[in-house]
């Protein structure tokens, strides 16, 4: 396989990518967020079979590893993202598997064990299956929860007729309110889910995604 493998630490991407190599995979390191993506997104570009990522990566050291893996599963939703990372990173988490749990994993590098499970978790993602670690399942899935239950009871009302693709027209007349009305439920919905305002995320259907999957309807 083709492999991308972003990690800022010189020791870790000499390590995963001997690895790799050992394995019989082609691996090309970068060392931050910004080189992987613009070589993945630069026009004369082939996706790999899979993107090991960093949640933390330079100039920030905060969350660029994994904006940059939302970004571009977004462009590219078939391309196999495994994220691995000592931190589990909540928003982005979440955005990331909104764009769906196909050849997508999480994993946290303390509770790797062995060598051969970080590479079973690398075959199962690239052949477009999910690996989770129960950590990241249980963070997400919290933050979830505390999202949606600070909505007020018209927010969720507002939430639930936009899950059924209702416009916001559609919705002020099922609820016989001003338009102005509902744009303000909206916006203080997507605020309250944590939704960043970033023109390559559909934030509407993110926020129905979470309603969904709260409500046991996300297959």
């Amino acid at each position: 396989m083709r492999i991308v493998i972003a990690e800022d630490s010189v020791l870790l991407l000499d390590g995963l990518t001997r690895l790799l190599q050992t394995e019989g995979h082609d691996v090309v390191g970068h060392r931050t967020a910004e080189d992987m993506v613009a070589a993945l997104t630069a026009p004369d570009a082939s996706l790999p079979d899979l993107l090991v990522t960093d949640v933390r990566m330079p100039p920030s050291h905060t969350d660029e590893g994994l904006r940059a893996a939302v970004h571009l599963r977004s462009l590219y939703p078939d391309l196999p993202v495994l994220v691995l990372s000592q931190y589990v990173e909540q928003r982005y988490a979440a955005e990331l598997f909104a764009h769906g749990s196909r050849a997508v994993g999480y994993v946290l590098k303390d509770r790797v064990a062995d060598v051969e499970e970080f590479l079973d978790a690398v075959a199962r993602v690239a052949g477009g299956g999910t690996v989770l670690d129960p950590e990241v399942v249980s963070q997400v899935l919290a933050r979830t929860r505390h999202e949606l239950d600070d909505l007020t009871p018209r927010e969720r009302e507002v939430l639930a007729l936009m899950a059924e693709g209702l416009s916001n027209a559609a919705i002020a007349d099922r609820l016989v309110v001003g338009p102005a009305a509902v744009e303000k439920h909206v916006t203080n919905i997507l605020t309250k889910l944590g939704l960043p305002v970033d023109a390559d995320t559909h934030r509407r259907v993110l926020a129905v995604l979470r309603w969904l999957d709260r409500n046991g309807e996300a297959r």
